[in-house]
């Protein structure tokens, strides 16, 4: 790639020099070809310019935006297949869920505001999850039979632009392993315990700031979808896809 680089720029060079050399030999006008090449080296600075920084921050924006509804795409192929059940299961776990779960219901006056405070609090508390509290067998064949989305989410190229997702999908992914590997989920040691609750932690937390992203990505765009996706938020109890 480094050497037709180098070649494609001695050749423009030579197409530069060859140009200039028939212009003297038709025109005889050293002068003006002097005079022509100190306007355009003048010039040049305003060229790089315009072309890196003006046209460049026009292209970056443009990539950026095509790259951010790409991922935004990904993310509602996530909580639609996996994330918005994923919590349903994940909360039974969870000693603290009565502290947080008003303030992850969510209604269609919701401000941008309002959900970037949701992610706020979801980041400071400290949520206290029990592996023990509940049974693990349904959460893991959840996770072990969503396992293939899950690996075609993470061969994605796009999620490298995309770090909190990545990290999602890595911590779900991890706890995958870790249900997984254990034959018999109802008699671990109390250490062991410890560890899952620790990774359900994890991939809770996370989950839960991707998914208020999310809503907060159909409020603005897609209020049709929102409006069902508020109907049937895990985290309320009266949850019904039913317009009352």
């Amino acid at each position: 790639m480094k050497r037709k680089l180098i070649c494609l720029c001695l050749f423009l060079i030579v197409i530069s020099i060859i140009l200039y050399i028939i212009h003297y030999v038709i025109f005889r006008e050293p002068r003006f070809i002097s005079r022509l090449l100190v306007a355009q080296l003048a010039f040049l600075p305003i060229s790089v310019l315009l072309i890196t920084v003006v046209i460049g921050q026009l292209l970056s924006t443009i990539k950026k935006k095509d790259l951010l509804e790409k991922m935004n795409m990904l993310t509602a192929g996530f909580c639609d297949e996996v994330g918005t059940e994923l919590l349903s299961h994940l909360f039974k776990f969870d000693l603290s869920f009565d502290k947080i779960r008003k303030k992850l219901i969510m209604t269609n006056n919701w401000s941008d505001k309002d959900f970037a405070n949701a992610v706020k609090l979801t980041k400071k508390c400290d949520f206290k999850i029990d592996s023990r509290r509940s049974d693990l067998e349904p959460l893991r064949d959840f996770l072990v039979k969503k396992r293939g989305f899950l690996l075609r989410l993470l061969e994605n190229p796009n999620l490298l632009e995309h770090e909190s997702f990545t990290d999602l999908l890595w911590a779900v992914f991890h706890l995958t392993d870790e249900l997984e590997k254990r034959k018999n989920l109802k008699h671990l040691p109390a250490a062991d315990y410890e560890h899952i609750s620790g990774d359900m932690k994890r991939a809770y937390v996370l989950l839960i700031c991707e998914w208020l992203r999310y809503m907060k990505h159909l409020k603005n765009h897609y209020p049709y979808l929102y409006s069902l996706a508020v109907r049937i938020n895990p985290f309320n109890p009266d949850a019904s896809p039913i317009v009352k």
